[in-house]
């Protein structure tokens, strides 16, 4: 069975000059496969992440990006031995390869949530107490904010199209037991 952990808590916090952010990034073990989920911008906190788990960066196999911002890109190219997928395509150095929303040797898919972005995806991870979404910012919250799920909540900084984020939101919510957001703190879906 899959297991499942968020190795930093994604933040997401205005200042004076830009913004202090970077991704929840989430580890997760299927089929002798780690896998990180948004490895996000922050290596320090990423690699104590790690070694708290007994791993290492080249003890992962593959580095999934819910999406092309770098605040959960930037540190991908830490991990030497990972294959990495965007939301259509497998990166193995410069090999390029189609994975149909698939994660190769694992029960784990791919799920096409645009609305944030246009090609944003989040991954589907079954587990024994139930099904969890790794959401990117298709949920997304900044410091400070009340966590309320609201499928019609603008998103405050980026939006490729509203009606598609509504529809990503909704589907996620009919299929998650639980949603990891890209900022803020995990939920449970209430059914």
């Amino acid at each position: 069975m899959n297991w499942i952990k968020v190795l930093i808590e994604g933040y997401a916090k205005k200042v004076e000059d830009g913004w202090l952010a970077s991704s929840t990034a989430v580890l997760v073990k299927s089929s002798g496969k780690n896998i990180v989920v948004d490895p996000g911008c922050n290596r320090e906190k990423l690699i104590t992440s790690l070694e708290k788990e007994n791993l290492t960066v080249s003890d992962i196999d593959y580095v999934i990006l819910t999406h092309n911002h770098t605040d959960h890109t930037l540190l991908a190219g830490i991990f030497e031995n990972a294959k990495v997928l965007n939301s259509s395509e497998i990166y193995d150095n410069d090999k390029q390869t189609a994975h149909n929303n698939v994660i190769p040797e694992t029960d784990l898919e791919l799920l096409q949530t645009p609305g944030h972005v246009s090609d944003h995806c989040s991954v589907v991870v079954p587990a024994s107490e139930g099904t969890y979404v790794i959401a990117g910012d298709v949920f997304w919250w900044m410091d400070n904010e009340e966590q309320i799920v609201d499928v019609d909540k603008k998103d405050p900084v980026h939006v490729s199209s509203m009606e598609k984020l509504v529809e990503s939101r909704r589907k996620i919510l009919d299929i998650a037991d639980y949603v990891i957001p890209g900022h803020g703190k995990m939920f449970k879906v209430e059914k």
